[in-house]
């Protein structure tokens, strides 16, 4: 690179000026270079991710059907079962999480008190989750 020197005791003509040249090509090197890359750098590619959900999933509670005959027989589901075993299931139901949904359906003709019994047991055991299940009547 021939810089100009300021000294004074050189024979020849001073130059003060810097040789551009250079400066010049490396600046045409860094412009090709920039054309050539800035199309890359906008290209993306396209993906598809997925959504996350803050909600936990949600697991529906079994629904347990209790069904109180007019003759005082206590049906768990569909199989009929005695006192000591609707209590002892009633007790493993509580254990659950969630804890599931007692329906109760009882006869119209079934004394109240039995219906108290069962509602009472499930107390006992911790279930907290009754419904009853009634019919509309019918007009004939």
């Amino acid at each position: 690179m021939a810089f100009g020197g300021l000294s004074a005791g050189s024979g020849d003509s001073d130059n003060a000026e810097i040789n551009m040249i250079p400066l010049i090509d490396v600046m045409l090197v860094l412009l090709v270079i920039f054309i050539i890359t800035a199309p890359l750098m906008t290209h993306a590619v396209k993906v598809d991710l997925p959504q996350a959900s803050s909600r936990p999933n949600e697991v529906e509670p079994e629904t347990i059907q209790l069904s109180i005959q007019a003759d005082g027989s206590v049906h768990w589901n569909t199989e009929r079962v005695d006192a000591t075993a609707w209590q002892t299931r009633m007790n493993a139901a509580a254990q659950q999480t969630p804890q599931p949904e007692i329906h109760i359906r009882a006869d119209g003709e079934l004394a109240y008190r039995h219906v108290a019994q069962i509602m009472a047991d499930a107390a006992r055991a911790g279930l907290t989750r009754l419904g009853f299940v009634t019919e509309p009547r019918t007009t004939s």
